[in-house]
């Protein structure tokens, strides 16, 4: 049997799999797209943006709590505010926002399962996006109301454009739009990885065609009006803006290079990151070595970890967050090697998958216990002395939710027959279980300690009822975000030599053992933080 005739053999689709395979997305989107407030730092930003749209603010020019913020294009803050509007009488404004990243999530995986089809067969389409879904890095980042969400299926659409491109010119289109939205959400540098690798597949025999280099002229024509309106409204609003934009948040982030940047980074966290999908890819390659790597199946994943894993490493910064683009490619290079895994590589990984996940599903519901019924006692007080704020109880639409969800759990232990697809169903539902518990259980007490409400409404209290302006320092881009939000209070901050105003109240951030007041009269008329912060501490001074 040749390497890849198991890949050959799936030409059939099998809807009972794709049926079952979108459930399992559906059920892995939703949970903790809603019931809790904008998070530190990425969600918080992200919404302070959306959140001065809302507001009747420029979209052109995004700002930040009464600040120039062009941290990101504006396309991701645009359907934030889009979902907010019409979903907002019914759910509260950050929350409605959310549900933009769940539909740019279902983008991706319709997009990975395309591209998988394409590169591969009819039902193995399913397959990519169901081991895109069960990675780890996936799981909290899917959720956050962050521009990423947007960008990273910018990739998964560029991923189908390269794959369909090699029998279709349309599939420029897709490489065009993929690559706009990815450069209307991230920038210059995200859209370059989509660039060198467009320019990278022609040095291979499958894309060295006639009609790819037709369907990179589609590209370009599709990918056009993303890289010259945005840019050319804020060109019209202001030359120095566009140019500060250029070099501060994309040149500058090669040039100029920081204290974490370097490949090692990404090399410590991709085995956690990634599980469980490189060691499949692995083993793909493994079963490549004979007949080599020009198989389309294998070498555009490769070509596009390898320049993606480049590119990324080159930037000034190092977050996990900003491997999330190599995912994709993983996840596309695991793809055929499913159907060939040896036996006891199979069973052992849905063994693992079973006793692993169905332990957690215990553990969780026992934790649940303790937090909200005060079983065990014990275990009670200690999840209350974490998060103090937290106010127990039965609450029945959790319970419900949650009760279904591992109601789905058994079943689909019972019914997946066995077959080289039941490992990666298996994993994929087990993930989105024990997320849909931990999400639906244990966001209220999570958000006691991550959200600035009630620290922001103690504030509120402290106030006077009389005071022309409050001075900010060392205030992180989050804070001033839900502070306008939650309070409607726009500061301005001592580091900003054009934002300076003689305030005659001043809001300090800093640790809560070293207390720093600002020089001159001033006297602390409050202090306040989240709850169990042991990091962060609020001091409010007033001038004498």
């Amino acid at each position: 049997m040749p390497p890849f005739a198991g890949a050959e053999s799936a030409r059939t689709s099998s809807f009972p799999i794709v049926a079952l395979a979108v459930t399992i997305c559906a059920a892995w989107i939703f949970p903790a797209l809603v019931g809790h407030d904008p998070w530190k730092p990425d969600e918080a930003y992200t919404f302070g943006v959306v959140h001065e749209i809302l507001t009747g603010g420029s979209w052109v020019v995004p700002r930040l709590a009464g600040e120039i913020f062009l941290h990101d294009p504006p396309l991701f803050h645009l359907t934030a505010a889009l979902t907010a509007t019409l979903f907002s009488p019914l759910l509260p404004p950050h929350d409605a926002a959310r549900l933009a990243t769940g539909f740019y999530m279902a983008l991706a995986f319709l997009f990975c399962a395309l591209a998988g089809r394409e590169l591969n067969a009819t039902r193995r389409g399913v397959i990519a996006a169901l081991l895109l879904l069960g990675c780890f890095g996936l799981v909290v980042r899917g959720h956050q109301l962050i521009t990423d969400a947007a960008s990273f299926t910018g990739f998964a659409i560029a991923y189908y454009g390269f794959a369909l491109a090699l029998r279709r010119t349309s599939g420029g289109f897709w490489i065009g739009t993929g690559m706009g939205l990815v450069f209307m959400t991230q920038g210059v540098l995200e859209t370059a990885i989509v660039a060198f690798i467009a320019l990278a597949l022609p040095l291979f025999s499958p894309w060295r065609s006639r009609g790819y280099a037709a369907a990179l002229a589609v590209a370009v024509a599709a990918a056009l009006p993303w890289f010259t309106i945005w840019p050319a409204l804020l060109y019209a609003q202001s030359p120095v803006l566009l140019q500060q934009w250029l070099w501060n948040e994309n040149i500058a982030r090669v040039l100029v290079r920081g204290p974490e940047a370097g490949l090692l980074y990404y090399v410590r966290i991709l085995p956690w990151y990634a599980w469980p999908v490189w060691p499949i890819a692995l083993w793909t390659l493994w079963r490549a070595r004979s007949t080599g790597f020009a198989r389309p199946e294998v070498l555009l994943p490769l070509a596009g970890f390898a320049i993606t894993f480049a590119v990324i490493s080159a930037a000034r910064e190092a977050r996990e967050l900003y491997a999330l683009p190599l995912l994709i490619p993983l996840a596309l290079l695991a793809t055929p090697a499913v159907d060939s895994l040896r036996r006891g590589a199979a069973n052992a990984w849905y063994w693992f998958s079973v006793t692993g996940f169905t332990f957690f599903v215990i553990v969780a519901w026992f934790y649940w216990s303790g937090l909200e019924l005060g079983l065990p006692a014990r275990l009670h007080a200690h999840l209350h002395r974490l998060h103090p704020g937290h106010e127990p109880g039965f609450r029945l639409l959790p319970f419900t939710l949650a009760a279904l969800y591992t109601a789905g759990w058994l079943a689909l232990l019972a019914k997946v027959p066995r077959g080289p697809d039941r490992p990666v169903l298996i994993w994929a539902g087990g993930v989105t279980t024990i997320w849909a518990l931990l999400a639906i259980l244990f966001v209220s007490w999570v958000d006691t300690g991550k959200s600035y409400r009630s620290t922001v409404a103690s504030l509120q209290q402290a106030l006077p009822r009389q005071y022309r302006c409050v001075s900010s320092r060392d205030l992180g881009e989050g804070q001033r975000a839900m502070l306008h939000y939650f309070a409607g209070i726009i500061t301005h901050r001592e580091e900003v030599p054009e934002r300076r105003r003689k305030c005659d109240l001043m809001l300090v951030q800093g640790h809560p053992r070293h207390e720093t007041p600002p020089q001159g009269a001033w006297r602390k008329i409050w202090e306040g933080g989240r709850p169990a912060d042991k990091d962060e501490r609020y001091r409010l001074y007033r001038r004498q």
